[in-house]
């Protein structure tokens, strides 16, 4: 691994490479960067202003970041694992390619697109189980310079079509269907309902996993495994990666913000390489003996970062994983940890949680002696996930890396490094270097004193930062950049202990935090608004057991009592339809109106804390337009 000359050993090293990032963040970075191969060396390291914003690593340097991921490695270690792909079914063989076998599918699949009319610059929706092919459809898209956008497979027909039209895709890679758990998803007929208003696609490219009967519009749609035979045809193709600026964008992701419509948060290409290299290098500490198994799905910025290009820009062996955590049965994870003597293994609280409640008997007989290092990401992990996990999982002898970051961070921000720097249960603990948080009150003021929560702010970029949300930039300075002046604003409330390390409290603007998820309350809120009979509704979150955050809606209803049943099940329906089923409400209380203040605001704040239970701790209610609404919602509390 080349990284070893960047990788940090001690907490003194620590120190000291923390200092020189915060000193001196161009000589930092330009040293680290230079073990990466580059067309062309940058003009400039750094040039930013976040009252723009704008940001730029790197400018004038020219790469590709699958040469950095796949063809430096097929020099020197060609026959070493990349990918090893488990399927939903452990009936089903796995698989397993190595550097030079993935190099030369993505060289393949490369010459696919270019086939289908694909260039530099042309942004493919990409909406796929999870399979070794999804891998290969990202790098290959980067290889030619295209800009991925990857949509979850969980997502509706129309929350599809917002993401195609908002990046005015022109090709799309799906598959026929999907297997997740005892399901079926047929991926390709909610494409298809998608692509009816989406006039930007002019070519579908599909692949066959489930083998399902499904149509094929002609002119438009061809199967993956026809293309690849004509490729093979003519010979092995190699594509001459394109030669692309480290600010050329890489690849758009789209998240949930506070109003109906996703953002499409932009990633640029040399930044995002160097950091996800960095923090996964000196987060997880890999061996070059290590096999790494992110649980995520890559339609997620963890699997993005921590299943693709940190671990295969690292040289590393990385573990793709199709099923769910109980499926078929509530040992799979640790049959997995076992069969591939997995070294890390980084996964999210709501998975701990939901394998905490089968018990210890599925992790009886397993043998996790393997296991190095443990991770978890997407949410704050609360004690007893944290402490089952180290003591069960772990046995004590694994250090847990309880990682914060956002889809707008590119890779983690503060975390322990693993066996490196101190662990505390339920804390991100430090910010890696080159990231500098500071607390900020409600009124933008610096909080300097410890033991003390406040707004998480940072001041200063990293190469990993977004760059823009795609065709809005007033968008990108409006969320991220205008709550407090020249400051990027997480929108996540922290405290911070007497030795200055970081444990994240949660959300603190209208986005959820569902099993690891972020959804806007605005989008839910669309969705409920446009069921018949429906007048208003304000969705919050309250704890819940296994995602951490539930969602309660209260849903102002203009019918009869007798329809209520019926309106119920339509609500949730319709939610799954407009967004996909993560976006289902666990409760919805029918309440005749909402706490607002004279002005029309929502009170959230008191929802909350109905949600919440803490009905005796509503607060100050005398400047709502109707104080008594409160009482009726409170008695009516599911």
């Amino acid at each position: 691994m080349s990284s070893e000359k960047y990788r940090i050993k001690s907490l003194s090293e620590y120190q000291k490479a923390y200092q020189e990032s915060v000193e001196n963040p161009e000589q930092f970075w330009s040293k680290i960067a230079e073990e990466f191969v580059w067309h062309k060396k940058w003009d400039k390291v750094l040039d930013w202003n976040f009252s723009e914003p704008k940001i730029e690593w790197f400018s004038g340097g020219k790469l590709n970041i699958t040469e950095n991921c796949l063809d430096r490695w097929v020099k020197t270690q060609p026959n070493k694992p990349a990918i090893i792909w488990e399927p939903n079914d452990p009936k089903e063989a796995h698989i397993t390619l190595t550097y030079k076998e993935l190099h030369h599918k993505v060289n393949q699949f490369a010459q696919v697109l270019l086939n289908n009319g694909a260039k530099k610059g042309d942004r493919i929706c990409i909406y796929m189980p999870m399979v070794p092919e999804l891998v290969i459809a990202v790098l290959a898209c980067a290889r030619i310079g295209a800009i991925h956008s990857v949509v979850f497979g969980g997502f509706s027909a129309h929350s599809l079509t917002d993401r195609i039209n908002d990046a005015q895709c022109t090709l799309v890679v799906t598959a026929d269907g999907a297997y997740r758990g005892s399901k079926e998803i047929p991926l390709k007929d909610i494409m298809d309902e998608a692509l009816l208003t989406s006039p930007s696609v002019k070519k579908v490219i599909v692949l066959a996993r489930t083998q399902m009967s499904i149509p094929l519009v002609d002119g438009r749609d061809v199967r993956w495994e026809d293309e690849i035979a004509r490729v093979e045809a003519q010979g092995n193709p190699f594509v001459t990666p394109a030669s692309m600026d480290a600010e050329d964008m890489l690849f758009i992701l789209y998240t949930s913000g506070s109003t109906g419509k996703p953002k499409g948060v932009v990633h640029t290409c040399g930044g995002y390489m160097i950091w996800t290299n960095y923090t996964f290098v000196n987060v997880f500490q890999p061996t070059p003996e290590s096999i790494h198994f992110c649980t995520a799905d890559i339609g997620w910025i963890t699997g993005h970062s921590y299943i693709v290009y940190g671990p295969l820009s690292a040289g590393a062996t990385s573990v793709l994983f199709e099923g769910i955590p109980t499926y078929p049965y509530a040992g799979r994870f640790w049959e997995i940890v076992e069969k591939h003597k997995i070294s890390i293994l980084y996964t999210a609280p709501t998975a701990i949680r939901s394998l905490m409640a089968h018990g210890l008997e599925p992790l009886e007989g397993k043998n996790l002696d393997t296991l190095k290092v443990l991770g978890t990401v997407g949410e704050p992990i609360n004690k007893e996930a944290w402490h089952w996990y180290n003591d069960n999982v772990g046995k004590g002898k694994c250090p847990v890396v309880d990682t914060w970051w956002q889809t707008e961070t590119a890779g983690i921000l503060i975390s322990n490094l693993a066996g490196v720097t101190p662990s505390k249960p339920t804390y991100a603990t430090l910010p890696l270097p080159g990231v500098q948080p500071i607390l900020l009150d409600e009124y933008g003021q610096e909080i300097l004193e410890n033991n003390v929560n406040g707004n998480l702010c940072i001041k200063a970029p990293w190469p990993g930062i977004l760059r823009t949300t795609y065709g809005d930039h007033d968008r990108c300075k409006l969320n991220y950049f205008s709550t407090f002046k020249d400051l990027y604003f997480t929108g996540d409330g922290c405290f911070r202990d007497d030795h200055g390390q970081y444990r994240i409290t949660g959300r603190v603007d209208d986005v959820l935090n569902v099993s690891g998820h972020r959804i806007g309350t605005a989008e839910i809120e669309n969705a409920i608004n446009m069921h018949f009979g429906v007048v208003e509704s304000a969705v919050v979150g309250y704890p819940h057991d296994i995602k951490g955050q539930g969602i309660y809606a209260f849903v102002i209803y203009n019918g009869t009592e007798q329809e209520m049943e019926i309106v119920l099940a339509a609500i949730l329906h319709t939610v799954t339809k407009v967004i996909g089923a993560i976006a289902k409400p666990d409760k919805i209380q029918l309440v005749s109106g909402l706490p607002k203040t004279r002005s029309g605001k929502i009170m959230r704040r008191i929802l909350r804390k109905v949600a919440e239970g803490e009905l005796d701790n509503i607060g100050d209610i005398t400047t709502l337009l109707d104080p008594n609404i409160v009482e009726e919602i409170k008695i009516g509390r599911l």
